[in-house]
């Protein structure tokens, strides 16, 4: 196991985040991470684990041990009879995509990124959209997880099925994830079909486009009354991928370089924010192309930022919409990132943000470096306003007596909590203020 004593400081992705640790351990086994955990404890260090620091929120931060799982990676076992994927902990999403890929099996729905590790993505609840098909956590059939004693357990429906339901979505709170199986099936065509449309016929349609189509999302451009649209539906083939030419001009040129190049404008001169949304909004053209699912459900996303999502009953998307939409216009923010608005099924997860309900998420973001807190609590606001339930990986101040009476199985949670780690080995500042002492 690599030790690396004197360590620099830890940043996330998005730099909203800093820490700086005791040691950091590099553990390739599940002994070694047993070995750390207890370590750890000997010292009186507390522990958390980060994969990619693809969280907003200080979820993974530590003045302890920082495990980290780069060494914990790769795929275990493929069962073609239960249709299963067992994989290490600390495995990038894209890594398992592309090897799924290869031996012809498909996870059933995903995010937009694929950059996080399996463990980091699962933690925070990382979740696509979906109309019948839920988030990762919710393909989950098994996790191992090594305990702040130094156990390792496996739990699933079967085993431990108390722990399997916290576990699922577990914050880093109960242990260290050290591998997990997912379901999947054979891989499938998705047709994606992307199409411009304004403001007023998407909430007006809402709830249809929702029902007609397997993944429906768009995005709101602010200051316009334009909005992108994303239907994504199983199709028979043949596969029919973005040429090179036009898909590099989408994703590359318009997604990320351009915008990277608008966003720096906008930050340094907010004054040309709603121009340039104008601009950029009637840019996007309508295109289907059909391809493998990672290749549909995700895109490069190289523009940095900051966010926050909030998760409704998909019943108050429209009105809270409208209401975000209603106070960014009668304010003087300049918002140069869309709102987008993607869906999921109800789920049975104990802290999953579509625990117990139909849901729709709505997610903010600015450009990296904009000053944002002006424009986030006045969301937030909207959205409490609403029954929301804030991403556990995203930007928010909830704390624990909101969050309790959000979610009806929290008490569940925190008593699983409660008797795996007492001591709070695996707590940290954000734990704390989310889950209570």
């Amino acid at each position: 196991m690599g030790t690396r004593s004197t360590t620099p400081t830890w940043r996330n992705w998005a730099g909203t985040v800093t820490a700086r640790p005791a040691r950091e351990v590099f553990p390739a086994s599940v002994a070694e991470v047993a070995d750390a955990v207890r370590r750890a404890a000997a010292d009186g260090l507390r522990v958390k684990t980060v994969g990619t620091g693809h969280s907003f929120t200080a979820v993974a931060a530590t003045d302890g041990v920082l495990i980290r799982p780069d060494l914990l990676t790769g795929i275990r076992q493929i069962d073609r009879t239960a249709m299963t994927v067992t994989v290490e902990s600390g495995t990038p999403l894209k890594r398992l995509n592309m090897a799924l890929a290869r031996e012809g099996l498909s996870l059933t729905n995903m995010g937009d990124i694929m950059e996080q590790t399996v463990a980091g993505a699962i933690s925070t609840g990382t979740h696509g959209t979906g109309r019948d098909s839920a988030s990762i956590s919710a393909q989950i059939t098994e996790v191992e997880l090594v305990t702040a004693d130094g156990a390792t357990i496996t739990c699933s429906k079967g085993e431990h099925p108390e722990i399997f339901d916290a576990a699922r979505i577990g914050l880093g709170a109960l242990g260290v994830i050290t591998a997990v199986t997912l379901a999947v099936e054979p891989t499938f065509l998705l047709r994606a079909r992307e199409e411009p449309m304004t403001f007023d016929r998407v909430t007006a349609e809402f709830d249809a486009l929702h029902a007609e189509n397997e993944h429906f999302e768009f995005y709101w451009f602010p200051h316009t009354d334009n909005c992108n649209t994303k239907r994504n539906n199983r199709s028979d083939g043949p596969a029919a991928p973005p040429g090179a030419v036009s898909g590099w001009i989408e994703d590359e040129l318009l997604a990320n370089g351009l915008f990277q190049v608008a966003s720096s404008i906008g930050r340094a001169v907010p004054a040309t924010v709603p121009v340039i949304a104008r601009l950029a909004s009637r840019a996007l053209s309508a295109r289907t192309y059909t391809d493998i699912p990672y290749k549909v459900f995700t895109s490069p996303r190289r523009v940095r930022f900051v966010e926050m999502e909030y998760a409704l009953p998909r019943a108050a998307a429209v009105a809270a919409l409208r209401e975000v939409r209603a106070m960014i216009g009668r304010s003087p923010l300049k918002v140069g990132f869309p709102v987008e608005v993607r869906t999921a099924p109800a789920d049975d997860i104990a802290l999953s943000t579509a625990s117990g309900r139909e849901t729709a998420y709505l997610a903010v973001h600015l450009y990296r470096g904009t000053p944002y807190r002006g424009y986030f609590t006045a969301v937030e606001r909207i959205m409490t306003a609403h029954g929301g339930r804030p991403h556990w990986g995203k930007i928010h101040t909830r704390d624990a007596g909101y969050l309790a009476a959000a979610y009806p199985r929290f008490a569940e949670f925190t008593a699983v909590r409660d008797r795996l780690d007492p001591e709070r080995l695996f707590g940290n500042d954000y734990l704390r203020r989310v889950l209570g002492d």
